[in-house]
């Protein structure tokens, strides 16, 4: 009797939160559908494998110095990555195959994240069929062709980056709106990973209904296969997968638990950017101004000691943040985004975020601060209209304007609605409708060059 030969996929994240998370995801995920996981990854910002008992984890030592890691420079840090990688994850793949053929098994695929471009020559040699990640809004993936385009044709710089002018072949886009390649290295880094183009296509961890447009855009480009299987967070639930890096503080939920119907705005943003201690203030004075409760997430090490920050602001502030407030370390984002009480999120529009918020139907007031932020921020405010575009202003009286628009106001109560009905075409997509069916063609795609 012949024995049956099962599919392994090697799956290989850069060390980066908002990018191992995403692929951790999609690695529950493939695991459902019937496939074997190794999860190759970078030995600091290692994820726990006890959360995901399913998976098999492989760390990588890429000769990183720990002051390239302590530096957190993410270009610096991809730069080395890639030049670094070549040879450990060519052995590592070599010895996974020899392995695989040991237990009836076969490397059906490598998935790979964009940041991770010199992952391409390693598949091409060892002839390993093979899948880009992309863990940014496809929208924000066309802005890096515009951007390459413009500069092709003479259009460079491309403009002031504070311009207001909209981008002709990326409307609503402004010019300030584009991601912004400051050196020489981001523009290799950009070009580079634009480059790839994966022998079984690549998968957007977004949805058909959010960026139909750009996803057809970014076909005609790269003519390959293009899945959209997002939100990965949403269908990676359904299997209990759970990939946070931070411990969770999860005396919130209790806290929310007393809180009125869609009274609290959640205030978090993400796992980089921060506020200094003069804008914290600010911050502060603007929440309890605004009279609305608020949940508020201050990483450790954005201030010394939070508690004793509170004691030192005003009297009336100090006792707003007692009675409406409640301030935490990390906060579970997804069950504090799904809870009732919940009825807006002031973020940083992160992606992830981004997604999180839209599939609880919860809308943002949006404070971009780099990377793909902005890009983030004018789909929520201008696209799909469920995010309060404000003048980012760190100014109590600003902020406290526009915590009030969002959380009492007519114009965030129109957001609310039209967030609640984009939650319910997202749960279609996700259930039986366009990422259901991209899904399935992914593993169809995927089983079928191994035949």
């Amino acid at each position: 009797m012949e024995t049956q030969i099962r599919h392994r996929l090697v799956l290989i994240p850069p060390p980066f939160q908002g990018h191992l998370t995403p692929m951790l995801q999609l690695a529950t995920i493939l695991h459902s559908k019937g496939f074997s996981i190794t999860v190759a990854h970078a030995h600091f910002n290692s994820p726990d494998p006890s959360n995901h008992p399913n998976l098999s984890f492989l760390p990588l030592f890429y000769g990183l110095s720990d002051t390239h890691i302590s530096s957190k420079n993410i270009v610096d840090i991809t730069a080395t990555l890639n030049t670094k990688c070549v040879s450990p994850l060519k052995e590592l793949l070599v010895d996974q195959i020899e392995k695989a053929n040991k237990n009836h098994e076969k490397i059906a695929c490598i998935i790979y994240d964009g940041l991770m471009y010199s992952i391409d020559s390693v598949a091409r040699e060892l002839n390993l069929p093979n899948i880009v990640l992309r863990t940014t809004s496809a929208t924000n993936l066309l802005t890096y062709h515009a951007f390459f385009q413009r500069q092709s044709s003479g259009c460079f710089p491309l403009k002031d980056s504070m311009s207001l002018e909209l981008v002709p072949e990326l409307e609503p886009l402004r010019f300030k709106d584009l991601p912004i390649f400051n050196s020489d290295i981001i523009q290799q880094q950009i070009a580079k990973t634009l480059a790839i183009r994966p022998s079984l296509g690549v998968i957007y961890n977004t949805v058909d209904c959010l960026e139909e447009e750009s996803l057809y855009r970014l076909q005609q480009v790269y003519k390959v296969s293009f899945f959209p299987i997002g939100p990965l967070h949403m269908i990676a639930e359904e299997y209990s997968s759970s990939s946070t890096f931070v411990e969770q503080d999860y005396s919130c939920i209790g806290w929310l638990n007393n809180q009125e119907t869609k009274s609290v705005l959640y205030v978090s943003l993400g796992s980089i950017a921060s506020w200094d201690e003069k804008e914290l203030t600010e911050v502060a004075c603007g929440l309890a101004n605004s009279q609305q409760n608020f949940l508020w997430v201050i990483r450790p090490g954005t201030i010394n000691d939070v508690s004793e920050w509170v004691q030192s602001l005003k009297e009336e502030v100090k006792v707003a943040i007692a009675e409406r407030g409640c301030i935490v370390k990390w906060a579970p984002q997804g069950e504090v985004l799904a809870h009732q009480a919940v009825g807006g999120f002031w973020s940083h529009c992160g992606w992830n975020s981004t997604l999180e918020s839209l599939c609880e139907g919860v809308p943002i007031m949006c404070q971009p601060h780099f990377g793909d932020q902005r890009v983030n921020a004018r789909l929520l405010s201008h696209v799909w209209k469920v995010g309060l575009e404000w003048s980012n202003v760190m100014k109590g009286d600003e902020i406290e304007g526009a915590v009030r628009r969002l959380m009492v106001n007519q114009e965030g109560k129109e957001m609310r609605q039209r967030a609640l009905k984009l939650k319910n075409e997202i749960g279609l997509a996700v259930k039986g409708g366009s990422s259901y069916d991209a899904l399935n063609d992914l593993v169809k795609s995927i089983l079928s060059v191994n035949l």
